[in-house]
């Protein structure tokens, strides 16, 4: 009798751009705030996750306060939101600080939601995906906007196995809110 195997369990990686943020004279950049827009995208960006099924298990976010901002509006769309950890390695970081941070992620996190920035959002999106699904990678390459949501999609044991071009570009969706 042939032993069966199971195939390795479906990983996916939901990377989004912080939102729009604001540039307030004489504050620090780690302490920017979201624009208007920016406030009214994010929570967009939490209600494409949630019509979309893509509800991660964990989410690993910047420490800026664009980032945690957009990180509270696009949350507070969902049920229950997900264990946060706010990393300040995530802060102007680059695809190997990214790649090391996602690399400690426990086995039983199957979908993990990353808040940063770019450039290095954008470049890890283009770093990991092999492929992309339709024109998501010529879309990526030509612009990753603010409350950009890429997902990406691999199966694997193991988060340290997310290697440069692993991955598959399922989706990308830039979500905009209306005017309040």
């Amino acid at each position: 009798m042939t032993q069966r195997t199971d195939p390795e369990p479906l990983r996916r990686l939901v990377v989004l751009r912080h939102a729009k943020s604001a540039r307030p004279e004489g504050v620090t950049d780690h302490e920017r705030p979201l624009a208007p827009r920016g406030a009214r995208d994010a929570p967009a960006a939490g209600r494409v996750l949630a019509d979309s099924g893509c509800l991660p298990g964990l989410a690993l976010c910047s420490t800026a306060l664009r980032a945690r901002r957009t990180w509270e509006l696009a949350a507070a769309q969902w049920g229950t939101p997900p264990p946060v950890r706010h990393d300040p390695r995530l802060y102007h970081a680059g695809v190997p600080e990214l790649l090391a941070v996602i690399h400690e992620v426990p086995a039983e996190v199957e979908t993990l939601l990353l808040v940063g920035h770019n450039p290095g959002l954008e470049d890890l999106v283009l770093t990991l995906a092999g492929e992309g699904l339709d024109d998501t990678l010529d879309r990526v390459r030509a612009k990753f906007p603010t409350s950009a949501v890429a997902v990406l999609s691999w199966r694997s044991a193991r988060w340290r196995d997310l290697a440069p071009g692993s991955a598959l570009l399922t989706s990308l969706t830039v979500p905009r809110g209306g005017k309040r």
